[in-house]
């Protein structure tokens, strides 16, 4: 089976431009510190992204039982944490306050992806989908990764120029409070869809039907 370049990139830019945690965290950045400080964010993100992508195809041919019973584990936690974010996004000063959050940075932004759902979604299936048979792993590791993280960076690079664009009509402490309580809601409704997502079958019907 051969890479569909083209499917592969039509996929990581439906996935990198949709709605998600880092998205929502991006724009919120965005706003609350401005286009240049989300940078090194940004950036983590990206890189990020790739790099996990590429550990993934390395290793889930020969870890996939293992990755499985570690699936559940890692949907909580990563849950637990975005709604932690989102807290902490609901309670963001405004921008120069003394106590204003900081902006993540390179590494919190490069660490986010192992505790966001969507990614580790985005992940198995960019491998079990697209990994071919007849190329080495590791050529395919490199190639996703380097795929994921050129793709990934102008979509998400837009949500958070999107939060610059509109700082300026959140001008007042009122309309950012909204907006951060707004932002830290899509983000703990995200989070909770997310974990629904990667709960086992025989879970995820229960959680649905309570």
């Amino acid at each position: 089976m051969q890479i569909n370049l083209i499917a592969l990139v039509m996929y990581l830019t439906v996935m990198g431009i949709t709605p998600g945690p880092n998205n929502l965290v991006l724009a919120a950045s965005g706003i609350n510190h401005g286009f240049n400080r989300t940078i090194p964010m940004l950036l983590g993100m990206a890189i990020g992204l790739g790099l996990q992508i590429g550990i993934l195809t390395c290793f889930l041919g020969s870890l996939v039982a293992w990755m499985e019973s570690l699936k559940l584990v890692l949907a909580v936690a990563g849950c637990a944490y975005l709604l932690w974010l989102a807290f902490k996004m609901a309670n963001a000063g405004q921008p120069g306050e003394q106590g204003e959050t900081q902006a993540m940075g390179f590494a919190g932004g490069l660490l986010f992806n192992w505790l966001n759902p969507k990614v580790w979604l985005m992940g198995f299936n960019v491998v079990m989908v697209f990994l071919p048979e007849h190329m080495p792993v590791w050529q395919a590791a490199l190639l996703f990764t380097v795929l994921a993280a050129g793709v990934t960076l102008p979509c998400i690079a837009i949500w958070a120029w999107s939060g610059v664009a509109i700082k300026r009509f959140l001008d007042s402490p009122r309309r950012l409070a909204v907006f951060n309580h707004s932002m830290a809601g899509m983000l703990a409704m995200t989070a909770i869809w997310l974990l629904v997502e990667m709960l086992p079958a025989g879970l995820a019907a229960q959680a649905l039907s309570l």
